[in-house]
């Protein structure tokens, strides 16, 4: 590697195997070896790994010994086949699937880590891989109880580090909350571009008075369609059920223009711009963090329960990391949230009989 590239972190370890070349797996592993780590690459496929090693997308085609981490970046139905092999070699598996609660369930380990970026593009393949592709995005993981805390950190440490945020939540319940912001978009989309290809036919202009509006929110179209299918029979209930809902919506909205009601129409689309201004973005400057400590129970779970519980409190953990001592029964949990958020998770911890105390970065 070059002499320039950052070393590892000391907090980190740094032998890595990515499965799947293809633009996620790619993307991985070109942030990985951008903060230093050494990077293996699998794919049934021997040429796309060779590809990788050309592009400098890896650094060797694996697998390796002593892997640290591992990269699970294919469709979900092959998922849980691969951790589970991925698992008996050693080391921490996370995975990069855009469904959960089936992949978590049949794998039930404690070095496995669900995870899936809230990240993409509509560039396909390893020459569309970008390092910077999860900077500022949102990264989900699925701890269960028998998930160990240190893999759970070590995962959320590095995910971190590619500056992504990450939120925490359980498996079904991502499930079906990405049906409501992923997989029904992209079916709404692809549908939406299929009407206005076929009113093309008739209207050969149509497509090319094409605004930045239509543009927008069929972006997400020109993705793969290979993996839609998977997704798709994996959570087919939860984007059914989602789409029962916008198709209600729709309905609604129509009514209202059918019916010329401007006022209701007025306040529905108010509502939406108010909604939309207001995602949450970036992380605070460091005056800003606090760090919180919790000493670890001697129990399962305890990790799974605290980060859904900042979850479904909103309130992002920036960091965390397990920090064990020889006469701590456990050790204890450190986070790093946003000094506005130190009561709400404060609040959240002492209810359920913990003792959390909270210190400020920018007192250091």
């Amino acid at each position: 590697m070059s002499s320039q590239t950052p070393a590892p972190s000391a907090e980190l370890p740094s032998r890595a195997c990515v499965i799947g070349a293809g633009l996620m797996g790619g993307s991985v592993a070109l942030a990985l070896r951008a903060r230093g780590w050494f990077v293996a690459g699998i794919d049934q496929l021997p040429e796309r790994v060779a590809r990788g090693l050309e592009l400098g997308v890896f650094d060797v085609a694996g697998p390796i010994d002593n892997v640290d981490v591992t990269f699970i970046c294919t469709p979900v139905s092959s998922v849980s086949h691969l951790a589970k092999q991925a698992l008996e070699l050693g080391g921490i598996v996370t995975d990069i699937g855009s469904t959960k609660g089936a992949v978590v369930r049949s794998i039930d380990h404690p070095r496995f880590v669900g995870g899936h970026p809230m990240a993409g593009s509509e560039q396909d393949g390893l020459e569309g891989s970008d390092a910077n592709m999860f900077e500022g995005r949102t990264w989900v993981l699925t701890p269960t109880d028998a998930t160990d805390p240190d893999a759970y950190a070590t995962v959320h440490a590095l995910v971190s580090s590619f500056g992504a945020t990450v939120v925490s939540v359980s498996p079904d319940h991502h499930d079906e909350l990405v049906a409501v912001v992923s997989h029904v978009p992209h079916l709404a989309a692809a549908t939406l571009m299929s009407v206005a290809s076929e009113s093309a036919e008739e209207h050969v202009t149509l497509l090319r008075l094409a605004a930045g509006g239509f543009r927008d929110m069929t972006r997400i179209a020109a993705g793969h369609p290979s993996i839609w299918l998977d997704i798709c029979a994996d959570n087919r209930d939860a984007i059914v059920s989602t789409m029962n809902r916008l198709i209600g919506e729709l309905s609604s909205m129509r009514d209202l223009v059918a019916d010329d009601d401007r006022a209701q129409l007025s306040a529905v689309l108010m509502k939406a711009r108010v909604a939309r201004i207001n995602l949450p973005t970036g992380a605070p400057a460091a005056d800003d963090l606090v760090e919180v400590r919790v000493s670890i129970p001697d129990r399962p779970g305890f990790i799974a329960e605290v980060s859904r519980l900042a979850s479904d409190l909103g309130v992002n953990i920036y960091d965390i990391e397990i920090s064990h001592a020889i006469d701590v029964n456990g050790g204890t949990l450190v986070m790093v949230i946003s000094k506005a958020s130190t009561d709400l998770l404060r609040g959240g911890l002492l209810a359920r009989g913990f003792r959390p105390s909270v210190s400020s970065l920018g007192d250091r």
